[in-house]
């Protein structure tokens, strides 16, 4: 009886192994490189972790600050900003940064960059919402099926990195 469970246990971890194997899914947000860093101590002065709400967002145009319509600073020739753009925003728990890309539009072959209102990112084509309060950018209304697609954010001696997620 003992021999059985064992067997039982291995079957069941082997299933779990290949149950859980990702090799098959792809996210609807293609994976573009991202490279981004801001200084706070020159360019990005107010832009800190106890500035809840506060984001920049970056796209081939260059790097722009909440609300603001010129850009702080040009994307650089070694610098990239994803698939949709970059969105840099502060929560509760510091800096979180996602690609701007609207995973439910970039799914149907749409590349539709959200815009920011409050604590939602929020896609001008479908309508759908993401919450970014939490870090998480959970869809809202249901309509699609996965976040937002959150990027790496390391914080070192005034500067900020945004990369891709290996």
């Amino acid at each position: 009886m003992r021999r059985f469970g064992r067997l039982n246990s291995l079957w069941i971890a082997v299933l779990l192994m290949v149950a859980c194997d990702d090799s098959g899914y792809q996210r609807s947000v293609p994976i573009l490189p991202v490279r981004l860093v801001m200084n706070t101590y020159l360019e990005f002065t107010d832009f800190k972790e106890t500035s809840f709400t506060d984001y920049v967002i970056v796209t081939r145009n260059g790097y722009f600050r909440k609300g603001k319509t010129t850009p702080v600073k040009p994307l650089l020739g070694d610098e990239a900003c994803g698939y949709g753009g970059v969105l840099t925003y502060v929560t509760m728990n510091g800096y979180e940064a996602f690609d701007l890309a609207c995973p439910y539009c970039a799914g149907r072959s749409k590349k539709c960059p959200c815009e920011i209102d409050g604590l939602f990112a929020v896609c001008p084509e479908c309508g759908e919402q993401y919450d970014l309060s939490a870090g998480t950018a959970v869809p809202q209304k249901g309509l699609a099926r996965e976040p937002m697609l959150k990027l790496n954010v390391m914080v070192s001696n005034g500067k900020i990195t945004v990369t891709q997620r290996q």
